[in-house]
């Protein structure tokens, strides 16, 4: 909470300070689908729009190995994320009896020596009781590395969608957990912990990003949104709605950020918060808020160029300091979350460099609540020269993708 005499959202010099110079909503890429084909749009200082690359995506050459497939129960399977510790792929997600997010919905994990083949999914963890009757509902929410330790993060709400928790359980070797350990916050992540300047720690959640400066990832854990502190009391998959409708903004949820500029604790960075908007508010676009502080104030967020078929996605930096996105950018297709892109930028706000990573159909196996997307929530990692991609099919399986860099530095010799 901020204190007394603070800037916040509804401060005007605020707002108008953080959104005169947001680039991405004046220059961001979008990608849309053209007569059936995809197609990169740029769009440049004022109305022009230019096609950068028209026709179908090339494609990547890329690996993949199916980490779960349910046979007869735990049929619902999303979330997912993955990491590498000690030698080994670790791959985490949500695993629900039927439907989607429903009580009993506990974190199961598996892990592999040689990503091709994985073991069984074990529990990681599973849902307390709520009022001593119904089980309460977990989600997967990745992991963060620290030294020779692995923390595993998870939300936990109530069959209400109340009383938000965010758990972790640390590990020394990726197979035994310690006790759960609550972190204070009342949220329930989009993407695990990822690092911003200065070594500070941001969680994207839904419309908050809680942020620590312990670099185990493990206390200190403070709230912040482009929110003012009275619209919400906690953050879950229910309560976007309500301080989305009271600001006259769509439904903002699941975001994943970047950073570009130099030095956090200069002042001279800036953090790109992009924003899914669901439900009725969907109209194909991303959304964007941004701080200059390093996550302690966000800006009103604005509507980006940048397309979305309704899913998560995730931003990163190659090694080379390029930006790319990984995500769904199709708005013609609604939520079929199909084919799965790969976006570069060389700026950290025109991505203009797409490929193809995925888009091979995914049969269903048995239907449940909210079941379906060909790739849905997609979240990444880069190690030893390849990038890994892990999605899940139709909310049903997990499966994990990769592909080398050096097809991506084809690109920027391409370019050049």
């Amino acid at each position: 909470m901020r204190s007394t005499g603070e800037l916040c959202l509804g401060d005007p010099a605020y707002i108008s300070a953080m959104n005169s110079r947001s680039r991405i909503v004046q220059g961001c890429l979008s990608l849309m689908l053209l007569f059936g084909r995809l197609a990169v749009i740029g769009q440049g200082g004022g109305t022009e729009i230019v096609v950068r690359q028209p026709g179908i995506l090339p494609g990547l050459r890329i690996e993949r190995a199916m980490i779960y497939t349910p046979q007869s129960s735990w049929l619902y399977n999303h979330h997912p994320s993955i990491t590498k510790f000690r030698k080994k792929y670790i791959a985490v997600w949500s695993d629900g009896m039927k439907d989607e997010d429903a009580p009993g919905q506990r974190v199961v994990y598996a892990v592999s020596d040689d990503f091709f083949h994985w073991s069984v999914a074990r529990v990681l963890a599973s849902p307390s009781l709520y009022r001593g009757d119904t089980a309460n509902v977990l989600t997967a929410a990745g992991f963060h590395l620290f030294g020779d330790s692995l923390v595993a993060y998870y939300g936990e709400y109530s069959p209400h969608r109340q009383h938000t928790h965010l758990w972790a359980k640390v590990s020394g070797d990726g197979l035994h957990w310690s006790a759960p350990r609550d972190m204070g916050v009342p949220v329930n992540p989009n993407h695990g912990p990822q690092r911003a300047g200065g070594g500070r720690l941001i969680i994207s959640g839904n419309f908050t990003f809680p942020y620590t400066d312990d670099p185990r990832g493990l206390s200190g854990w403070k709230m912040s949104s482009f929110y003012p502190d009275s619209l919400y009391e906690e953050d879950n998959p229910a309560t976007f709605y309500a301080p989305a409708a009271k600001m006259g903004l769509p439904p903002l949820c699941e975001g994943s950020f970047f950073m570009t500029g130099g030095n956090a604790r200069q002042g001279d960075s800036v953090l790109h918060m992009l924003l899914r908007v669901t439900g009725k508010g969907w109209k194909g676009r991303l959304w964007v808020t941004e701080s200059r502080d390093n996550g302690g104030l966000w800006s009103f967020p604005k509507e980006t160029a940048f397309t979305d078929n309704d899913s998560k996605f995730h931003f990163g930096q190659l090694p080379d300091g390029r930006w790319y996105y990984v995500g769904i950018p199709d708005s013609v297709h609604h939520y079929a979350r199909t084919p799965l892109v790969l976006a570069v930028s060389e700026d950290g706000h025109t991505f203009d460099e797409c490929r193809l990573i995925a888009d091979e159909p995914y049969t269903l196996k048995a239907e449940g609540l909210w079941k379906g997307g060909q790739y849905g929530y997609p979240h990444s990692m880069i190690d030893g020269g390849y990038m890994y991609v892990i999605i899940s099919r139709q909310k049903e399986s997990i499966e994990v993708l990769r592909f080398s860099l050096a097809q991506l530095n084809k690109i920027k010799k391409d370019k050049l």
